[in-house]
């Protein structure tokens, strides 16, 4: 028959000879070893679980857990992209339109004070590459993304 193993000893009652647990009076919240609670006030038994209840996401159903990675791996520019929408998480290729913007007006401006004021100044605004790019998605129409000329 072994022998039993010593018993915790406390040589001083010095700090860090204590219990196992590293706390003064046992481990926390499980009270003396022989099961008598005791030691450091607030370190007494610890209530009995909870039982599980449906609806009490605390308990007993597993967690998910969403991993988004980065909205765009290429930079919108003038061509459409393709990515995931952050709207309806499907794969997509972005659906460009064009959009008056800053870059239409200036050059409208330029050729008004060059001399094309009977007409000709508005040129700018029927060609596609003098205007800003929106992206959106196909499926749910959500705005993604927009790239300004100027």
């Amino acid at each position: 028959m072994a022998a039993p193993p010593p018993p915790y000893n406390n040589p001083g009652n010095q700090p860090g000879y204590g219990q196992p647990g590293g706390q003064p009076g046992g481990q926390p919240g499980y009270g003396q070893p022989d099961g008598q609670p005791g030691g450091q006030p607030g370190y007494g038994q610890l209530p009995p679980p909870a039982p599980y209840q449906p609806g009490n996401p605390g308990y007993g159903q597993p967690t998910t857990v969403i991993v988004t990675q980065p909205m765009m791996s290429q930079p919108m520019r003038e061509t459409p992209v393709g990515m995931t929408c952050p709207n309806c998480q499907k794969q997509i290729i972005t659906s460009t339109t064009y959009q008056t913007g800053t870059l239409t007006w200036v050059a409208c401006l330029v050729l008004c004070l060059v001399g094309c004021d009977v007409g000709c100044c508005f040129i700018p605004f029927c060609i596609s590459s003098c205007k800003d790019t929106v992206h959106s998605c196909p499926n749910c129409r959500t705005t993604l993304g927009k790239h300004n000329r100027m």
